[in-house]
């Protein structure tokens, strides 16, 4: 089944609770899942409007409509699994939570953030990175606690400032410190207090640092919290040196030793530690792929058809992002062949593979306004989330208080036993 995706007409409107309505089926998508009417927010940060429309708290123009259709029992799946997910699309500027609702049924939460692009997602907390910030949103939600029919609300409560430096992947240390993918710069890099960024790490080939995308630096595995294996197009050390080399010399590099491990790949992303495995999308070839750690050597678990951008695991499911190719960047590459090859048409969307066999389990395909997405994730253990949106006003009345210390001579008297949304 599919449902077209309309955004909220009203700014101010307050979230609402997660309803679905039943979805038209169609030969492509003869599935039981219904979309959740999406939450969506004006223009995230970053995002520009008219001057007439913002001094007189108009909106601009909306965007056409996106139409989401997903594989029969997807939902049942999800139960089964207690699992959630989500994945981003910088190119409509969106972030997408997928849950359950009650009959079966499937949310699709969307809100709207200017170039979204890597997150890290845990049951209490998002980190993502836009154009010019990286968000940080905190689950407000208890154990057992619902809000409108969500198990997680996640509530922006801060953003750093980093200035539009093509921030890609994103991970967490041990230590709590985070540390992105700065594309830009061609290297990884943390917050700084005072300045953009502070660089802590450059491939070996990377003369200096400079704003000249050189290698395209683009993905980030974590392992035991800390940084392992990141991907680049290529070792170009001139000014987009990669787009010249986009269909082969794609690396896998050790940040431990600053050595390759493989320079043989297609347009790399997001590499992955999962079961002891070295994972990766080689994207020029539409291949989901394990990569010997000592060798190099790589064993293609399955084709997806499109420009693969986001991995993410639970248990041996793989779910992986599908990006229509465009011109220009993704053009010229194997994986026109191998879609020819196949007489397939390229998706964008999400597939859910088993990694025992190479099978695609289940999956949800995007058609209208979003054609490429970028980040996927996994969120054991929640059911059906949501993201307050920062633009539309329903921030303002998402106001918790946090418990007092039962120690605290001067805490109330009352049992405050767990934080509570107040109507503000």
């Amino acid at each position: 089944m599919a449902k077209e995706k309309k955004p909220e007409a009203k700014p101010q409107a307050a979230p609402k609770k997660a309803t679905a309505k039943q979805a038209a089926p169609t030969q492509a998508a003869p599935a039981t899942a219904e979309a959740a009417k999406a939450q969506a927010a004006p223009p995230a940060q970053g995002a520009q409007a008219p001057a007439a429309a913002q001094a007189q708290g108009a909106q601009p123009a909306k965007p056409a409509g996106t139409k989401i259709s997903a594989s029969r029992g997807l939902s049942e799946w999800m139960a089964q699994q207690n699992v959630s997910f989500g994945f981003t699309s910088y190119q409509s500027g969106r972030l997408y939570l997928v849950g359950r609702l009650p009959r079966g049924r499937i949310s699709f939460h969307e809100r709207q953030f200017t170039r979204a692009m890597g997150v890290v997602a845990s049951a209490q907390r998002l980190y993502l990175a836009t154009h010019f910030q990286v968000w940080r949103m905190e689950n407000i939600l208890g154990p057992g606690q619902s809000q409108d029919g969500f198990d997680r609300n996640y509530v922006p409560r801060n953003a750093q400032t980093t200035g539009d430096i093509d921030i890609h992947e994103l991970g967490v240390e041990k230590s709590g410190r985070v540390i992105f993918v700065n594309t830009k710069y061609s290297c990884l890099a943390t917050f700084s207090l005072t300045h953009s960024f502070k660089p802590i790490w450059k491939p070996h080939f990377i003369s200096r640092l400079a704003p000249e995308d050189r290698c395209h630096l683009n993905g980030l595995a974590m392992h035991d919290g800390e940084a392992r294996y990141v991907t680049a197009v290529c070792k170009s050390d001139i000014v987009t040196g990669w787009r010249d080399r986009r269909a082969s010399g794609g690396s896998i590099i050790d940040v431990r030793t600053n050595e390759f491990v493989t320079q043989n790949l297609s347009m790399p992303h997001s590499p992955r530690v999962h079961d002891g495995k070295l994972w990766v999308l080689n994207s020029g070839r539409g291949e989901l792929c394990t990569v010997d750690q000592k060798t190099g050597k790589r064993d293609v678990i399955t084709f997806l058809p499109g420009f693969l951008r986001g991995l993410s695991f639970h248990g041996p499911f793989a779910f992986v992002g599908l990006s229509l190719p465009r011109d220009g960047s993704f053009s010229g590459l194997e994986l026109d062949d191998e879609l020819a090859k196949r007489d397939a048409e390229p998706w964008c969307g999400v597939q859910i593979i088993d990694t025992r066999n190479g099978n695609i389990i289940h999956w949800i395909r995007m058609t209208g306004e979003v054609r490429e997405l970028f980040d996927v994730f996994v969120m054991p253990g929640v059911r059906c989330p949501m993201v307050t949106g920062i633009m539309d006003g329903s921030v303002n009345n998402q106001i918790t208080i946090e418990n007092w210390d039962a120690d605290n001579p001067n805490a109330p008297k009352q049992d405050v036993t767990k934080a509570v949304v107040v109507d503000a």
